[in-house]
């Protein structure tokens, strides 16, 4: 009897992972599109709303302009940084580009110089060995022709969802408007709506998270922060060029886990020695393990502290994060564990009584 049981069991198992379970990830994904500009529209809410309570409730404006007003402000004030910071990256880029063509000099010079070595190393080789070269440099060749390809696929791609996104974004700034506005209303309504006493417990859950979670991006945005002035003071003081727009660029790449600032020191770094600035590529080093050490010792204290949660509790969460589901879990893992933590929270008050 056991053992038809345990049959069953796993037969269920492999069943419902074979074709349940793609189902409802494609069901799963068409509900993420269908919904991301409501899910980008509260995002925006939550993040808004302290400048909308100030100007309601301290400055005594209405909501509705109060919304309008922080919708101005905040996004128009972001997007306005962002067109400075564009266009101070197009002029240094811009001035680098002209000037790249001397720094090209010597590298070129050099692949040259291995290239006619490698000629006279080649015709020196055994029949065999040219051969299995001519085939490895097929296979390469026709890796990077798929490579190229997918780029353009790529690229094909963004340029054909510009209209779409631009749809997700309006219809995302107006619900925002309407999110923010109503907040109240659509809470109270919840709370008619949902038996008791989870529809509270959600909210409450809700609140928890949203508080933890600013908490959160609060610490990140300090750790990038300060990954980019440590940057762009260092590489003006060992006299680096272009110190600002490479600053923003390592900032900007700190902001994604798995490459982080290395993706711009260390090809710096090698482009340096291999260039015979040997002294300016120590110092590039040198500044890296700076910047590197300073964020791996204050990460998990700072996310920690702002989460209220221990730092070895954090480091778990995002390195399971990561390995489940890439990059994105990284900060998706200290969001769940935050829930649950609020979950867990709201429950046993309930259980104790």
């Amino acid at each position: 009897m056991r053992v038809a049981i345990l049959i069953t069991t796993v037969l269920l198992f492999y069943l419902a992972w074979k074709y349940v379970v793609p189902e409802l990830l494609v069901i799963l994904n068409f509900l993420l599109t269908v919904l991301t500009p409501f899910i980008l529209a509260v995002i925006i809410a939550v993040l808004i709303e302290p400048v909308v309570r100030f100007l309601h409730q301290v400055c005594r404006i209405n909501r509705s302009l109060a919304v309008g007003l922080s919708m101005l402000v905040v996004i128009g004030g972001a997007g306005a940084l962002l067109t400075l910071l564009v266009l101070r990256l197009a002029v240094e880029l811009s001035e680098l580009s002209v000037r790249l063509p001397q720094y090209m000099g010597p590298l070129q010079a050099e692949i040259n110089r291995l290239v006619e070595k490698g000629k006279i190393f080649y015709f020196q080789l055994p029949p065999l060995v040219t051969e299995r070269i001519q085939e490895n440099m097929g296979t390469f060749t026709g890796w990077l022709s798929h490579v190229a390809g997918s780029l353009a696929g790529s690229l094909l791609h963004f340029i054909t969802s510009l209209p779409n996104a631009l749809v997700t974004i309006i219809v995302a700034l107006i619900a925002t408007y309407f999110f923010s506005r109503d907040y109240q209303l659509i809470i109270k309504l919840w709370l008619e709506t949902a038996p008791e006493p989870w529809g509270q417990r959600v909210v409450e859950v809700g609140r928890r998270v949203v508080g933890a979670s600013f908490g959160y991006l609060r610490a990140q945005s300090f750790l990038v922060t300060l990954t980019t002035i440590q940057s762009i003071v260092g590489l003006y003081i060992i006299g680096a060029k272009y110190s600002l727009t490479a600053g923003l660029l390592i900032g900007l790449f700190d902001i994604i886990p798995v490459l982080g600032p290395a993706t711009i020191y260390i090809p710096w770094a090698i482009w340096s020695f291999f260039t015979g600035q040997i002294a300016f590529g120590v110092k590039l080093v040198v500044l890296y393990l700076l910047v590197w050490g300073v964020r791996e010792v204050l990460q998990a204290r700072v996310v920690a502290a702002s989460l209220g949660l221990h730092p070895l509790a954090v480091l778990v969460a995002m390195y399971v994060g990561l390995k489940a589901i890439g990059v994105v879990g990284l900060v998706l893992g200290p969001l769940t564990l935050i829930a649950l933590q609020a979950a867990l929270g709201t429950i046993k008050p309930v259980n104790h009584r």
